[in-house]
């Protein structure tokens, strides 16, 4: 079978190349070739044709293909790419003052379940390799001609359940040869698989951990969470807090606002003690709706409310900014429409 280049760190492309009998500068061109989004070996100009010919025998690299983009009014870009398989994933590009940051999902399909989610419906189909991640930041960069400054993995999937991939591409999009994206500005967002927290910690990568936490109370959480069943919200803030002071790096607390579900008082002040235990920030996300679940976002007048609650206790809170809302930015929505129109 071919290998898949664009998943090789530097350095095992520059071995693979020497093994060629090629000097070890002919990796860095072909390194800034696959940066630039270039996927045909015969379009990289500055390589001999008895490279090229070599390459395209021993090497794999595919262009993902977009399938439907979909621009909203606030200048949230969504793309639908199909990949090699004919499997497709959803990435979201959204626009702020400070800069570009790009969504990108890490598996088709999830296998967590969570209740309010469009990507876990029809469970896990395969994780993504470190190239199909590493390409949804280059082509949507490249196709959209924005520059990304942000990365965030809160797409179709859970990151930390395909870790070592995840782990490949958070090196290959931080190589100063490549697209040079800092590790401070990568977020990983996690359901709670804490078995892998000390594994993320020992790498001394400072990313951002953000822990989609949704209920304070093991009750509330393992009904829209299944994951929460076999690990529960006092093991995981233990893991939380095991990280802070591993990294010195604060988590975030995600909390999507569900009416009736998760938005009483006594919840809002059991989430202030929570956060603060673990030194979390926490963003409230009003609920996007999704058609296949019977869960509605909360009133406004209650999302003010649980805030107020929360800042009355000390803690840091935000409201996140709803974005892309008419182009069905909450991801899996896409793909999920997209699998039912081809049956």
């Amino acid at each position: 079978m071919k290998k898949d280049i664009l998943s090789m760190y530097p350095e095992e492309l520059r071995t693979e190349i020497k093994e060629l009998g090629q000097p070890g500068f002919r990796a860095d061109q072909i390194t800034d070739w696959l940066s630039k989004g270039v996927r045909s070996f015969e379009q990289m100009k500055n390589l001999p044709k008895d490279l090229k010919n070599t390459m395209i025998d021993k090497y794999h690299i595919y262009e993902p293909k977009v399938l439907e983009k979909k621009t909203s009014a606030d200048g949230t870009i969504k793309y639908l790419w199909e990949l090699y398989d004919g499997n497709a994933v959803e990435t979201v590009i959204m626009r702020y003052r400070y800069g570009n940051t790009v969504c990108v999902s890490s598996q088709v399909g999830c296998r967590q379940g969570c209740a309010f989610c469009a990507s876990t419906i029809g469970g896990l189909v395969r994780d993504l390799n470190a190239s199909e991640i590493l390409d949804e930041v280059v082509f949507s960069q490249k196709e959209s001609g924005l520059k990304i400054s942000n990365i965030v993995m809160m797409g179709i999937g859970e990151p930390l359940d395909n870790f070592d991939n995840v782990v490949r591409f958070l090196r290959l999009v931080n190589d100063p040869g490549g697209i040079n994206i800092g590790m401070r500005h990568i977020t990983i967002s996690t359901c709670g698989i804490i078995e892998r927290f000390a594994d993320l910690a020992s790498l001394g990568y400072p990313v951002t951990l953000s822990l989609s936490l949704h209920a304070p109370d093991d009750e509330t959480r393992s009904k829209i969470m299944p994951s929460n069943r076999s690990r529960g919200v006092d093991r995981i803030l233990d893991e939380c807090i095991r990280f802070y002071e591993a990294t010195g790096r604060r988590i975030s607390f995600e909390y999507a606002m569900i009416k009736n579900v998760n938005d009483s008082d006594e919840q809002a002040y059991l989430l202030a003690d929570t956060a603060k235990k673990a030194h979390a920030h926490i963003n409230l996300i009003p609920l996007n709706y999704v058609s296949e679940r019977d869960l509605r976002p909360s009133d406004p007048s209650t999302i003010k409310r649980f805030k107020d609650i929360l800042e009355g206790r000390g803690v840091n809170v935000t409201v996140r900014r709803k974005l892309g809302n008419d182009v069905d930015a909450s991801c899996g929505q896409l793909r999920r429409r997209h699998i039912t129109s081809e049956h």
